[in-house]
């Protein structure tokens, strides 16, 4: 699988941990940085990590944040993008499978380094079920996307 991989100041350290892992796994992975501790914004890291799968040059994501909200806050501004934090293996592969998540988000201060290894891992083994449940929501979720896309006062 081809994974888009990305982190501000405070997830750098996860987010090596993480790429060493799945290069072990036998994942394509891209690095978007950053590339050290020194302070940097976290929306630059979550809008290149988005664009990357919603434009299909990645599968999927994973972005790590301090707490992971800014980076899950941020990503999804990215038309196309489903990012949820998680901070249990359930919500890692359900929200795949029932809402079609394409980015995960972990908060580095939040999750451990064992946890956020089979999180990573209940992401990436997960597959979007197809149901026609789950189809309806999430066309319900692309209309308020697009109804709500540039102007939020709609």
């Amino acid at each position: 699988m081809r994974i888009a991989i990305g982190a501000d100041h405070r997830g750098f350290v996860l987010k090596g941990q993480l790429l060493a892992e799945l290069r072990e796994l036998g994942h394509s992975v891209v690095d978007f940085g950053t590339s050290g501790t020194d302070p940097v914004d976290y929306p630059d890291y979550a809008e290149t990590v988005g664009l990357a799968v919603a434009g299909g040059r990645a599968d999927r994501g994973i972005l790590v944040c301090g707490s992971g909200v800014g980076v899950s806050v941020a990503a999804n501004k990215v038309p196309g993008i489903l990012a949820a934090l998680c901070h249990d293996t359930y919500s890692a592969h359900q929200g795949v499978e029932h809402d079609d998540m394409n980015v995960l988000v972990l908060g580095a201060r939040v999750v451990g380094d064992a946890l956020a290894s089979e999180l990573v891992r209940a992401f990436l083994g997960a597959r979007f079920t197809g149901d026609e449940r789950h189809r309806r929501r999430l066309e319900k979720v692309r209309a308020l996307e697009s109804r709500y896309q540039g102007d939020a006062r709609k």
